[in-house]
């Protein structure tokens, strides 16, 4: 049996300066997306030139919060330590209404075996280890 102190916590989000917008919006209790200034991309995660164009200086952008269902995954057995007291859980590829995708979970549904791509879903910052991690609930 494995120690509970042995057990890792939840990850570390990256405090890069690149990244600490995102977290500072998350903690805020919203969810912000990068936008390309030249071409008008939208992308996620954040990078410092846009992944279409390769234009440097790409900018932070509000999400209104609201997303549909790309793809997912039900974990019945954690791939990690970390993770062994959250299974069952739902992984997932979300695309925001402004178009970026992120992988995020899907939490507070019935029955995650039950969810429908395209489905929508409606954005729910959780607290995790004193984190603010976006999730998204089905709407």
């Amino acid at each position: 049996m494995t120690d509970a102190a042995e057990i890792p916590g939840f990850p570390a989000p990256d405090d890069s300066p690149l990244w600490k917008p995102f977290w500072d919006a998350t903690g805020e209790g919203q969810l912000v997306f990068m936008r390309c200034t030249r071409c008008g991309n939208a992308f996620l995660p954040a990078r410092e030139e846009c992944p279409n164009c390769l234009s440097p200086g790409p900018q932070w952008e509000r999400a209104s919060g609201g997303a549909r269902l790309i793809s997912w995954v039900v974990y019945h057995r954690a791939p990690d330590a970390a993770f062994q007291g959250r299974v069952p859980y739902t992984a997932a590829i979300v695309e925001l209404d402004e178009g970026p995708r992120m992988i995020t979970n899907i939490v507070g549904a019935q029955d995650p075996e039950a969810l429908q791509i395209e489905q929508r879903l409606s954005l729910r910052i959780e607290q995790e280890d004193g984190v603010a991690v976006p999730r998204f609930v089905p709407a």
